[in-house]
């Protein structure tokens, strides 16, 4: 992205992303990490209900279909949603890596309008790690993982222990996202929000 941050610019000292060997295999969908995910989660009637599939090394592909309950002008994606689909996509890319982080910091470029009833397809990639810093960048298109580009982000997330979620998140949610008996879902509950 042309005037990104310096802040998103990984130090001379970042090495190259390593995917964790227990990484879901190429090709395979993640699923929802949290039912109650605005972006993945199946139990947001207006969600984004993304998809996600890991891909080759620290990569992962995307898509979600844009509803009139995304609208922001007529007809048109909210670029807050959009934001939020570029957030999700770069947040489940830690999966790869299998590193519970949050968000740091989000730069977002709109490069076209986003029509309602668009699949807009997301390809996202782990670029450096720095210590507990991982930058990423993902690009959204429309039509087909060929089509133009819509929007694109760069990102950086800092890895946390999960006491982040339980110091700051509802206690009920927590036990439950705890309790669950699935090892993988009870893991994949807090591996990214704010």
């Amino acid at each position: 992205m042309s005037g990104t941050s310096a802040a998103l610019k990984p130090p001379a000292d970042a090495v190259k992303p390593v995917r964790h060997p227990d990484a879901p295999a190429p090709g395979e969908l993640l699923g929802a990490h949290y039912a109650q995910c605005f972006g993945c989660g199946g139990g947001q009637q207006h969600g984004l209900h993304l998809a996600a599939r890991a891909g080759e090394g620290v990569t992962l592909t995307a898509e979600f279909t844009v509803r009139p309950a995304h609208q922001g002008a007529p007809g048109l994606a909210h670029g807050g949603v959009l934001a939020s689909a570029l957030d999700e996509t770069l947040g489940a890319l830690n999966w790869m890596l299998r590193t519970i982080a949050v968000t740091g910091r989000l730069e977002t470029d709109f490069v076209r309008p986003v029509p309602v009833g668009t699949t807009l397809h997301l390809q996202a990639e782990v670029t450096a790690v720095a210590g507990r810093k991982i930058y990423s960048s993902a690009t959204g298109r429309i039509g087909d993982a060929d089509g133009p580009v819509a929007v694109r982000a760069d990102a950086l997330f800092i890895e946390v222990k999960v006491d982040h979620f339980v110091d700051h998140g509802r206690q009920e949610e927590i036990q439950a996202a705890m309790n669950d008996p699935d090892q993988v879902r009870r893991a994949r509950a807090f591996e990214v929000n704010p």
